[in-house]
């Protein structure tokens, strides 16, 4: 095996300085399946200039397809083919990258190829061509923030403390935070995962003062957000108040994409922004990985590797002694149970929250008392629609849908079946004339109207989120929740509440409780938040009124316990031949739950988390006999 060192490169690339290989290396064949999950070994020509996360073409049974080079090895077969040729000059990993890649690959049972692929956008083989931005003819910095900010809600814009001169005035974090002074010693020259859960308002100052701190060191920063459309809080102060040094690694074309992830990799930035790809970004230096909103369903990727970005943040800043930093205004089961040093605000920051029982229709009396006198306001419905159909009027019978038997609802004037869409039709009579149980957020709006001394807009789902208006009350449900950054409106009602703890899903009740602090953290210290509930002592409806997660987290972890999936604890849906039953019972785990999908068994399956390498080694075996078909780590619940 020889190394040398790479002459330097004009283009913008991870090869600079990298040991350029030859002789037997490992590739991982560009094929994401499970049983195919195993680097193979090839002849690397010096005169290829190839080494570590160098794209290479490969013949792999019998076929040209392409690979990464994963490094030199010792695993030499008795016949061993040679590398055809070196497909990209650009380095798409190194290292240090390579061991997280792996890690990810063994926490969530995936392929490495599928993790690497995700790693990096599309590539656009013109812009590798070298001279950075202007030679390639990629968009300018802030490019992928442009067109979000034309379509930004009106009145939009950070909070003045976003702008803190931290050489000039007081550290929000030295202030107001427990843990704040510990938190900014580890950006200055440390380390760590912290859990930062934030007063209303206040991620995005919070954000633009650890980006500051960890700059001010010389190193680089990472912030992740689960959403970009419409603008989040926290993405605007972050631009706002380091300019240049950022880029908006998210939207855009891809021939825009390739170019800012290039040039990242070229240290052109020292802020990188970005939803769950920007986990991977090629950042020199790294101090800092920020995940805003961490609570958020959508930090979690839909498709093979399924890595969650809480995870691999924490990860990855281990490994490349950064700070991790997990921010939320209620924080998840999931990072209060990971090793963290706890920092929330000093004192009750957050809004004063009544428990009050519904009245009719979800009119409690209170209710009506403040909205009368509010100015600016959001009443929460989760509940789309005006009412569900009880009864057919034609022939009597409990209502239900023709062609499916599901349930009818009332929306935008018609009724529908909310499981096939199919326009509503009594499935005894074929009527359509139903009674309707009025109850939704089109009916909010209604009697809202009737009580609010301004005017009331409600927002659908095809609707534009945006934030209540100088004079405006909005009603509207879990598709209006944004980072819109402090509100401090004057009242946030909470409808439905008993309904929305009661949906399925073993995660149903801490997505519920996430969804309503966002809401509540709207009206500010100084704003009303009057949730309507029948069970003002649950655990959830407690942790809104205190803004503390502490009662709720300790009564869920036992709850998901019991059920046998608890917090921590990895969990896989596994789908394969009628056979896998009893394989998977042989393996071990914590949990085993079984059914049927036409000629598939599918196995949902929680483990203790030291026995997943084990578990993702025999998954590794099965997929190579033909018993596995599908994987999926963490599935929605």
């Amino acid at each position: 095996m020889r190394m040398s060192s790479a002459a330097p490169s004009t283009s913008p690339t991870l090869e600079r300085g990298a040991a350029v290989l030859s002789g037997p290396v490992a590739v991982c064949v560009d094929r994401p399946l499970l049983s195919l999950d195993r680097p193979f070994t090839y002849d690397l020509a010096e005169e290829l200039e190839a080494g570590v996360g160098s794209l290479v073409q490969v013949r792999f049974h019998g076929k040209l397809v392409r690979g990464w080079v994963l490094g030199p090895t010792d695993d030499l077969p008795a016949r061993m083919l040679k590398v055809h040729k070196r497909v990209s000059p650009v380095r798409f990993f190194d290292e240090r990258m390579l061991q997280l890649y792996r890690w990810i690959g063994e926490r969530y049972v995936a392929p490495l190829a599928s993790v690497i692929g995700r790693s990096y956008p599309p590539r656009v083989v013109s812009e590798e061509g070298g001279g950075g931005v202007a030679a390639g003819g990629g968009a300018p910095r802030r490019s992928a923030l442009t067109g979000l900010l034309e379509r930004a809600p009106s009145g939009f814009a950070p909070r003045p403390t976003a702008l803190r001169d931290t050489a000039t005035t007081s550290s929000l974090l030295t202030d107001a935070y427990v843990n704040g002074p510990r938190l900014l010693g580890a950006l200055g020259d440390g380390s760590g995962s912290f859990v930062v859960r934030s007063a209303p308002g206040e991620e995005g100052s919070l954000a633009v003062e650890c980006v500051g701190t960890v700059l001010a060191t010389g190193r680089t920063a990472i912030v992740l957000v689960p959403e970009v459309d419409p603008v989040p809080g926290t993405v605007k102060g972050i631009v706002d108040a380091f300019g240049e040094d950022v880029v908006c690694f998210f939207g855009g074309d891809k021939r825009a994409r390739y170019r800012t992830w290039l040039d990242i990799a070229d240290g052109r930035y020292r802020v990188v922004v970005g939803t769950r790809p920007g986990v991977f970004a090629p950042v020199p230096n790294l101090g800092l990985l920020f995940v805003g909103r961490e609570h958020h369903a959508l930090h979690r990727e839909e498709r093979s590797p399924y890595f969650h970005v809480r995870d691999v943040a924490v990860d990855r800043a281990a490994r490349e002694g950064a700070v991790a930093v997990l921010a939320s205004v209620m924080p998840s089961l999931e990072a209060l149970e990971t090793p963290h040093v706890g920092v929330e605000a000093i004192g009750r920051r957050w809004p004063r929250v009544e428990a009050v029982k519904p009245g009719p229709e979800g009119r409690a009396p209170r209710l009506l008392a403040t909205l009368r006198q509010a100015r600016r306001a959001f009443l929460y419905e989760p509940i789309r629609g005006y009412g569900v159909a009880r009864v057919c009027r034609g022939c009597g019978e409990p209502a239900a849908c023709a062609s499916c038997g599901g349930m009818l609802r009332s929306e935008e004037g018609s009724i529908r079946c909310t499981v096939c869409e199919a326009r509503g039709r009594c499935a005894a009579c074929g009527a359509e004339n139903f009674g309707v149980a009025r109850g939704g957020a089109e009916r909010v709006e209604q009697w809202a109207r009737g009580v609010a001394a301004v005017p009331v807009t409600r927002l659908g789902p095809a609707d534009r989120p945006r934030p209540p208006g100088d004079e405006e009350v909005v009603v509207g449900g879990i598709d209006a929740v944004k980072d819109f950054g402090a509100l401090r409106l004057d009242l946030v009602g909470i409808l439905n509440a008993d309904a929305s703890l009661r949906r399925a899903g073993i995660a149903a009740r801490e997505r519920t409780l996430s969804a309503w602090a966002e809401v509540a953290a709207w009206a500010g210290p100084s704003g009303r938040v009057i949730i309507q509930t029948n069970k003002p002592n649950d655990a959830a409806v407690q942790a809104l009124v205190a803004g503390k997660p502490d009662r709720f987290a300790r009564t869920e972890k036992q709850r998901l316990a019991d059920a046998g999936f608890p917090v921590g604890a990895p969990v896989f849906r596994v789908v394969g031949t009628v056979s896998l039953e009893d394989e998977i019972a042989a393996l071990p785990h914590r949990t085993s739950l079984v059914s049927a999908l036409e000629e598939q068994t599918v196995c949902l399956v929680a483990l203790d988390p030291g026995d997943v390498a084990v578990f993702g080694a025999a998954i590794r075996r099965l997929a190579e006999r033909g018993v596995v078909t599908r994987v999926e780590a963490e599935p929605h619940l």
